[in-house]
Parts: C-alpha cells; structure tokens; sequence
C-alpha cells in the first residue's frame, strides 16, 4: 500500500494563488515557458493532445497551445483555474478544477503529460504516476519538473535571479523556493517512486535548481 505523505502545504488560493501568479508572469518567465514548451515537445506529432497537471496561473498551457496542441489543464485550486482562464488568451485551453489522483479523464486520452514545480505537493505519488500513466495513450510520455531536494543555496540564487522579481519579490522567492527544497524529491527517490508505478522506471536528469523527470507508457 502506498505510503501517503504528510500534507504540509495548503492548497494555494485566494490571494497567495495571485501573488504567485503575479510572479510567474514576468517577462524573463514567460520567455522560460517558451524555451521550454519548444524543448519538451520536441519530436511530438503537430495536434497532439497534452494534459498540464497543476498548470498553476496557465502560462505554460498558453506556450504549448500557441504551438498547435490540443491542451487541457487541471489543477486542484479553485482560484488558480480562474486565473488560467483569464490569462487564456483566446486560446481554446480547457481549464478544469480536479486532483491528479483521480483524474476526470478517461483512458489513454493524451499522447502527453507535463507537470511543473506541483509535484513534490502530491499526498499520493505513486498514485498521480498511475493516473499519468493510465490517461496516456501507448506509446505517450510524461515530464515532470520539479525542485531537486539536493539543489544548494547557490543553485536558488541563480534561479531567483533569472525571474526578473525585483529586491523585495527576490528576497520572498529565495526564501519560499528554500522552504519547498526540503519537501522535494532527490533523483534516487524519483527512481524509487517511477519503479513502483505503472511506468516501472524513469529517467532523471538534473536541470538547474530542478530535475527534470521523463516517464513513457
């Protein structure tokens, strides 16, 4: 039986779901989400279907379907869903509230998963991988990024000062991005929890301050 984690961390809504957003949105992030969705898609089929878990204020969403994919997002905050549906940009992104470890999806309806930054929040791990898995279609993939628990104070300063916040906004993300660290997963336990989901294995590789996790079904 799964071993359930300690749920230390609130769901963020209300005015902390709005003061990240205010912070993710900057220019030099939204430039990150770029690179990024252009690197993680790399190779995926043109009208692909992607499925962002915790799309948080849908700034990724929005640079994935910019690219010309199906996207949908779930995020279990209430106010984090309205935010992305705000920030949608016209753009057809279906936006629902929902929890990873039971997914409204039915089977094998995406060809990708992607999660960011969310995943070390997860009561039941090993059941969202099952979820991941059991929403992707044969032959899908999933990528998670996340905060490397082995990441060092060094590591977060240069984080931090790529985010473009300011003095004040910088002094608040180093000390949050510090408090999360110790809830993080290092590689070896990304191993551990991929073995003992459906996909029965990843690969981990290091990725600045984070780890950047790829799972295929």
């Amino acid at each position: 039986m799964e071993t359930t984690r300690k749920h230390r961390v609130p769901e963020m809504e209300g005015f902390q779901a709005r003061w990240y957003a205010k912070n993710r949105g900057t220019e030099a992030q939204l430039a990150q989400y770029r690179r990024q969705a252009a690197e993680v898609t790399a190779g995926l089929a043109d009208g692909a279907e992607i499925l962002e878990v915790a799309p948080g204020p849908g700034f990724f969403a929005v640079e994935l379907a910019k690219r010309g994919y199906r996207v949908t997002g779930l995020d279990i905050s209430h106010t984090m869903v309205e935010i992305a549906r705000e920030n949608r940009a016209g753009l057809d992104i279906d936006f629902r509230q929902g929890d990873i470890t039971q997914a409204p999806f039915a089977d094998e309806s995406f060809d990708f998963v992607v999660c960011q930054a969310a995943f070390k929040n997860f009561r039941k791990p090993v059941t969202a991988l099952n979820e991941m898995h059991r929403v992707l279609r044969p032959g899908g993939f999933a990528v998670i990024h996340d905060l490397n628990h082995e990441a060092t104070a060094a590591d977060i300063d240069r984080e931090v000062a790529g985010m473009d916040v300011g003095v004040v906004g910088g002094f608040t993300v180093r000390q949050t991005l510090g408090w999360l660290r110790r809830r993080a997963f290092t590689a070896a336990q990304f191993e551990t929890l991929a073995a003992e989901s459906a996909f029965g294995g990843c690969s981990v590789t290091p990725d600045g301050v984070g780890l950047e996790v790829r799972l295929t079904r």
